[in-house]
């Protein structure tokens, strides 16, 4: 069963995949193109820094939450009661991340993050949204077939496993906490940081196996 949560104010400020280019988009890509023309920047260097930024330097921050938040019950207890005051005792805080809630993935209900109607994303702990989350394709599919979204990431959950999606909105932004994997007992909040990804974080994936982290 997938619930769905009916929040639709959202701040149109943002891009809507599969609508025109806005007039900043329309001028970013003008002035790379002539960058590249003039040979100030090699062509694929600027996707590559963005590329880094929304799958590396970002989600860093969001790992070091769910680190703390999977060794510290006292820290986790403040998460659930206002994650955004508890973040921000991380240093994580900016406009995109100013009401923020924190969902755990439990072996009974899996978490799936979403934005309906354009692209809203907790900037100051994941970085810059990828292209998918602000795709067309994905923003509906998530509503109505979220077990088919996570089949298209390589995700198989037990047909017991329930499914919540939660619609970001300009008022509330949201961060999946994943299950901590097995095999982490007496790890490291650094350590622990490694097995979680960008993905894990909005429900798209899960965390790494206890083998694959640093």
């Amino acid at each position: 069963m997938t619930q769905h949560d009916d929040h639709h104010h959202h701040d149109h400020t943002h891009d809507e995949a599969g609508s025109a280019l806005s007039d900043i988009a329309l001028r970013v890509r003008a002035l790379e193109t002539v960058l590249s023309e003039k040979g100030y920047v090699q062509p694929g260097v600027i996707d590559a820094i963005a590329e880094t930024y929304e799958t590396k330097i970002g989600p860093r921050n969001g790992a070091q939450v769910v680190a703390r938040a999977w060794s510290d019950p006292e820290y986790l207890e403040r998460l659930r009661q206002d994650a955004t005051t508890a973040i921000a005792e991380l240093g994580f805080v900016g406009r995109q991340g100013e009401h923020m809630v924190a969902v755990e993935n439990t072996p009974t209900q899996h978490n799936l993050v979403v934005c309906t109607l354009c692209s809203c994303y907790p900037w100051p702990v994941l970085g810059l949204p990828p292209v998918w989350y602000k795709s067309a394709p994905y923003r509906a599919k998530a509503v109505i077939d979220p077990r088919g979204v996570l089949a298209d990431f390589g995700v198989t959950l037990p047909a017991e496993t329930k499914i919540r999606v939660w619609d970001s909105t300009a008022e509330l932004r949201y961060l999946v906490i994943p299950m901590r994997p097995a095999g982490t007992d007496g790890w490291s909040e650094e350590r622990l940081a490694s097995l979680v990804t960008r993905d894990s974080m909005i429900g798209a994936g899960l965390a790494l196996p206890a083998g694959e982290g640093a």
